[in-house]
């Protein structure tokens, strides 16, 4: 919005030059984000206790999150509301790809919203019945696939790239629809796996943020591109600002949700931020490396797989609870020690996703 409203009055205020510039814009973008966090956070803390949408012990946790009941949650709505409005202030509104990005996290936000809702203020124990929170994270993903099919939003809108590999590109047809379905879904449901201990899905997703506001940068750079000898996508530069705020705003967060938590994001949250990587990862090509950004939130999703297949075919356990950051408290890790090792793994994924950008 401040990009149309000012920077055409750049002849007379050569000042407002600057907004062309999407690192300029992302910066701010972020501090937009921060400021709302910090402002609106006691605001939001105030009415969730107001209205008592508190969390309950979940089924089958550990022992120590006893004394997590009663914490607020649906705090995922500070996230999604510090995340939009900034990118709205911040990026073009004349761009395609920032307009999914906004419809993706307010669509999965959404269904992440009902489900708390009926958990929390309904009762209902198990919230919104599984397949219909498929069906919404499905839905999302078929519409924007098709989009980008139907439209060639992207160069080669069919292949997908794979690190490592120099100018090795798949094409998937018809059937990368598909394929995009699978990566939101799977995306947006890792990260709620990922949601279990206080700060930790909210600082592994800062450090994806920040991967992918650089590898948003660098693929909608055409120099960079080149120099990279990755595909230049033009227009998805943008995508950096909305990262950016992403990032502003999960910082924001974690000052609430750091050990002891103040406040859960719930599915609210946890859906539409993993739904949002997944839909940074397909527009700007790097689907692949989605997996290795977020590669603790692949590994925590892996652990509950494994687990329920060996309990179903074996009869046994291979860890002693899952998902994997539970596993590690039944071994007497504190919580805090397990989320700063896990934010330390983060950390390496994501430079080793950008390092393989130089590697093609």
């Amino acid at each position: 919005m401040l990009y149309h409203l000012l920077y055409p009055l750049r002849d007379l205020v050569s000042a407002f030059n600057v907004f062309r510039y999407i690192t300029f814009r992302s910066a701010y973008a972020a501090v937009t984000a921060l400021l709302i966090s910090f402002l609106l956070g006691p605001i939001f803390l105030r009415m969730l206790r107001k209205h008592r949408i508190t969390d309950g012990v979940r089924e089958f946790a550990p022992e120590s999150h006893a004394a997590k009941a009663g914490t607020p949650t649906m705090g995922g709505l500070l996230i999604v509301v510090a995340t939009v409005v900034p990118t709205l202030l911040w990026a073009r509104l004349d761009n395609d790809f920032v307009w999914i990005m906004i419809i993706a996290t307010l669509w999965l936000a959404l269904v992440g919203f009902t489900d708390d809702f009926l958990k929390v203020v309904k009762k209902r124990r198990k919230g919104l019945v599984a397949r219909y929170k498929l069906t919404g994270q499905l839905a999302l993903g078929l519409l924007i696939g098709l989009f980008i099919y139907l439209t060639q939003l992207v160069p080669n809108p069919t292949g997908v790239e794979v690190p490592f590999l120099k100018d090795a590109i798949f094409s998937l047809g018809a059937a990368y629809v598909v394929f995009v379905m699978i990566v939101i879904t799977a995306s947006s449901n890792a990260v709620n796996l990922t949601d279990g201990l206080d700060g930790l899905a909210i600082g592994l997703t800062i450090f994806c943020g920040i991967a992918f506001a650089a590898m948003s940068y660098m693929v909608g750079h055409v120099k960079l591109a080149d120099y990279l000898n990755i595909p230049y996508i033009a227009g998805v530069g943008e995508l950096t600002v909305y990262c950016s705020a992403l990032v502003g705003a999960g910082l924001g967060f974690l000052w609430f949700n750091a050990h002891p938590a103040e406040m859960f994001m719930g599915d609210t949250g946890a859906l539409a931020v993993g739904g949002a990587l997944g839909t940074l990862a397909v527009l700007i090509k790097k689907e692949v490396w989605l997996v290795i950004a977020g590669g603790v939130f692949v590994i925590v999703a892996a652990s509950v797989i494994i687990q329920i297949a060996s309990v179903k075919l074996r009869g046994k356990r291979v860890f002693l609870m899952s998902p994997l950051h539970h596993h590690f408290q039944k071994k007497g890790w504190e919580e805090s020690k397990i989320v700063v090792r896990f934010w330390i793994v983060g950390a390496l994924f994501a430079l080793i996703a950008l390092s393989t950008l130089k590697m093609q």
